[in-house]
């Protein structure tokens, strides 16, 4: 008779940016896997994460760019297995990606060492490893600190989420052509859901071939391009599709006048930066780039879970459920 599977262990876990989509996704998760979960953030956005109420979760309020409120409000003594970190900076510009994606972190880890916690899990993006932007510079310093830390650690890039590509969902349904850059096969990416995300995330916390290791992830299936995932969006409403192509050269001309204006009105040296970094995600695609060949490699980047972009299509057309975009909204 085969005994039965040991009981996976229940960790106490230290959570980051427990706020947004992907962290609240990654509390539950790490709630059914039957963990003890503290979640530590502002006060201006604690009532949008996880209440208190909620069984294994805590909620504490602090401020991650201070390192004596991260041990004072966050760590306060007490013993913790592990750090997961769903935190990135709102905007990605200079000032935001250095102050959040890389200081705020840092101050964590060294309260987190100083504290005895032995391991951190992060969420980071695939696009750091071909670095153009100012978020991508703060995310790779951070995530070189943290392999040097001395910790058990998991660094997790993941490919495009579904929120970011259902941002014509309405004005498709309401009629309009669905955008693309250039062609629409520009890009391609392997879409991942939070909830997806969220359990593999979790899961570096018992799974030992996900530790000290760098980890590209996708979602289930093949890459997609913006063409391709159009067309889904039409035959979920039963309609020929409809296209309009935006030309690339139009983002770099965007990019030259607000770049040359913030020079003289530094508010718009910012949205030169903003649209840098929306002419990189219109021009490269979210996969795992090899350096040897040069080129992006949809076989080479990792698949998990089996949420599809098309199911969430169909779902956001029914109502069933919403997107955030929040700063990272492209199209209307």
């Amino acid at each position: 008779m085969t005994p039965p599977p040991s009981p996976l262990p229940s960790l106490r876990v230290f959570v980051l940016g427990a706020t947004g989509t992907i962290g609240r996704a990654t509390v539950r998760a790490l709630v059914r896997q039957g963990h003890e979960v503290v979640c530590f953030g502002r006060a201006s956005r604690a009532s949008t994460g996880p209440s208190a109420p909620e069984a294994g979760v805590t909620v504490r309020v602090g401020d991650v760019r201070d390192p004596a409120s991260i041990t004072r409000d966050g760590f306060m003594g007490e013993p913790f297995d592990a750090v997961v970190s769903c935190m990135a900076s709102r905007t990605g510009t200079p000032r935001d990606a250095w102050a959040i994606d890389h200081q705020a972190h840092l101050n964590v880890l060294q309260a987190a060492k100083a504290a005895g916690v032995p391991q951190m899990v992060l969420l980071s993006a695939i696009c750091v490893q071909k670095p153009l932007l100012a978020f991508q510079d703060a995310k790779l310093a951070f995530e070189r600190a943290l392999i040097d830390s001395g910790l058990t650690w998991s660094i997790v890039r993941p490919t495009a989420f579904f929120k970011s590509l259902s941002g014509q969902v309405d004005r498709v349904k309401n009629g309009k052509p669905f955008l693309v850059f250039g062609d629409g096969t520009l890009t391609s990416c392997k879409p991942i859901s939070d909830d997806d995300l969220a359990e593999y995330l979790a899961s570096c916390l018992i799974d030992a071939t996900r530790q000290n290791r760098v980890l590209p992830i996708g979602g289930p299936g093949n890459a997609q391009t913006p063409r391709e995932q159009g067309e889904q969006l039409f035959a979920l409403l039963g309609r020929e599709p409809r296209f309009k192509q935006v030309p690339v050269a139009l983002l770099d001309g965007i990019i030259a006048v607000l770049s040359a204006l913030g020079r003289v009105v530094p508010p718009l040296a910012d949205k030169a930066q903003l649209a840098r970094i929306g002419r990189y995600y219109a021009t490269e695609s979210m996969l795992v780039w090899d350096a040897a060949t040069n080129r992006y490699d949809a076989a080479a980047t990792p698949s998990t879970g089996q949420d599809t972009l098309v199911d969430f299509f169909a779902r956001r057309l029914r109502g069933e459920v919403t997107d955030d975009r929040g700063e990272h909204a492209v199209f209307q």
